[in-house]
């Protein structure tokens, strides 16, 4: 089997990639799981944070595929994407707990697993994510990766939490996995 080659993977359109990962392993230090739940930005998108161009905050997003995007949401919660083609992001924003559940429960105060890393600052909490993860390369530790072995049913969604461009069907999750952040809405009729 060929090394995992996350410029390759991860250069590619956005919407494709953040339903690809659906499935893949993410640990970062030892700990982690299943990804489950993901959102895809694009920097044609108003929501995106490289919509208006590089900044200090967005930087890593204009380092190329397979890089680590980690910004602060709110002030609080840190936030984890990973850099797909054109500076467009997928941000994790939930995973199932498969390795390292205790040390997560410890770092979020909690014993329910399924609500350890549901949702985007929940994950970053759990996961012990910092600004010092950021523009650092997926392929290379504290993280490891490894994609799904094969495609898993999906459902499609409007993306939450946000107030620009949130029509846009670009929240993609695991089709009745537990551990997503929220229940998908109904498509629009």
């Amino acid at each position: 089997m060929p090394a995992f080659d996350s410029i390759t993977f991860f250069n590619r359109e956005v919407t494709l990639v953040a339903r690809e990962v659906l499935g893949a392993e993410f640990l970062v230090d030892g700990v982690g799981g299943l990804i489950v739940e993901t959102e895809a930005y694009h920097p044609t998108d108003p929501a995106s944070h490289s919509y208006r161009g590089r900044t200090e905050r967005n930087a890593s997003m204009f380092l190329g595929p397979g890089h680590v995007y980690v910004y602060r949401s709110y002030g609080i919660h840190w936030c984890f994407n990973f850099v797909c083609a054109d500076a467009s992001a997928i941000l994790i924003r939930a995973i199932e707990p498969t390795v390292g559940i205790e040390k997560m429960a410890e770092r979020r105060g909690l014993a329910d697993t399924r609500a350890l890393c549901s949702g985007p600052g929940k994950l970053g909490q759990a996961l012990a994510v910092t600004r010092a993860h950021d523009g650092l390369m997926i392929d290379a530790p504290p993280f490891q990766f490894r994609p799904a072995e094969s495609p898993r049913p999906v459902v499609i969604g409007p993306r939450i939490g946000i107030t620009k461009a949130a029509d846009l069907p670009w929240r993609f999750g695991i089709a009745g996995s537990a551990f997503l952040s929220k229940a998908f809405r109904p498509a629009s009729e």
